[in-house]
C-alpha cells in the first residue's frame, strides 16, 4: 500500500514542526527517516496514523485521502491498514504475551478467540517468542517486549507498518534481535516506514532514506547516495556527528 504526503504541515503553538513536507512512499518499500532529535520524524509518523492532528496538507493512505478536517471514522479506517510500533512498547502489563497479541483482533476485528490465538502463536513464532506466549511483560527483556509489540501490530494484518525509534531504548544485542525481525518483514512486501538513529541499519535495509531537519526534507534518495554520498552540507554535518 502506498502512502503520500502533500504539503504536510504541523505546528505546536507558534512552533512549526513540519513545514509543507511532501513525500511518496511506494507500496512494499522500506523508507527510513533519519535526522536529529526534534526534526519531525516521530510527528510525521503520528500524523500518518492519525495520532497527531495536523494543520495543513493532505495525507494519502492507499485509497484514503485525509485532510485536517477528516472525521474520526476516516482515521479509524486508516488505522486498520497501518500498524504502529512505539519506542516504549505499550504492552498491557496485566495480559500475557499471547493475550496482548490477540486483544485487538478479537475486540476490533471480532475474530473468534481460537482463530486469533492460532494466528497469534504463528506471529510469535515468526518473532522468535512462541515459547514465551504465556509469560507477562514484566518477565521479558526490552528486546522481547518490542518483538511482542511487532507481533501485536502484525496481528491486525496491516498493509503498512510505522516504527518510531523502536530500538532506541535497547542494548546492542537486543537491538539487533529487533532489527533482524524488521529485516525479515521487508521480504514480505509490507510497506515499512521507520524513524531511527540506526544509520547502519538504514544503509543496508532501506530502499529510500529521508533526512529531516527543522521540519523539512533536506535530502532524500537511495541509502548509497544520502548516507554514502550526501550532497547537502546539513546532511554531511549530521552524519559526521552520528558516525564519528
Amino acid at each position: 500500500m502506498d502512502i503520500r504526503l502533500d504539503g504536510l504541515t504541523k505546528r505546536f503553538g507558534s512552533r512549526s514542526i513540519l513545514n509543507g513536507v511532501c513525500l511518496d512512499i511506494p507500496a512494499g518499500k522500506t523508507v527510513i527517516l533519519i535526522g536529529p532529535s526534534g526534526s519531525g520524524k516521530s510527528t510525521l509518523l503520528r500524523c500518518i496514523n492519525g495520532l497527531t492532528p495536523f494543520e495543513g496538507g493532505t495525507i494519502h493512505v492507499g485509497p484514503h485521502r485525509l485532510m485536517p478536517t477528516a472525521a474520526p471514522g476516516a482515521w479509524a479506517e486508516v488505522r486498520r491498514l497501518v500498524g504502529m510500533i512505539f519506542q516504549d512498547f505499550q504492552l498491557f502489563p496485566h495480559l500475557s504475551v499471547l493475550a496482548n497479541v490477540i486483544e485487538a483482533p478479537v475486540r476490533v476485528l471480532r475474530l473468534p478467540v481460537e482463530q486469533a490465538s492460532a494466528r497469534g502463536r504463528e506471529l510469535l513464532r515468526q518473532v522468535g517468542l512462541e515459547e514465551r506466549r504465556d509469560d507477562y511483560p514484566h518477565q521479558l527483556s526490552g528486546g522481547q517486549k518490542q518483538r511482542v509489540a511487532i507481533a501485536r501490530a502484525l496481528a491486525m494484518s496491516p498493509l503498512a507498518l510505522l516504527c518510531d525509534e523502536i530500538t532506541s531504548a535497547l542494548d546492542p544485542e537486543r537491538k539487533n534481535d529487533v532489527l533482524d525481525v524488521l529485516t525479515a518483514l521487508k521480504q514480505t512486501g509490507l510497506t515499512l516506514v521507520m524513524a531511527t538513529h540506526e544509520i547502519g541499519f538504514a544503509r543496508h535495509a532501506a530502499d529510500h532514506v529521508v533526512f529531516l531537519a527543522d521540519g523539512h526534507i533536506v535530502e532524500a534518495g537511495p541509502p548509497a547516495e544520502v548516507i554514502g554520498r550526501p550532497q547537502k552540507e546539513r546532511t554531511k554535518q549530521f552524519l559526521q556527528r552520528v558516525l564519528g
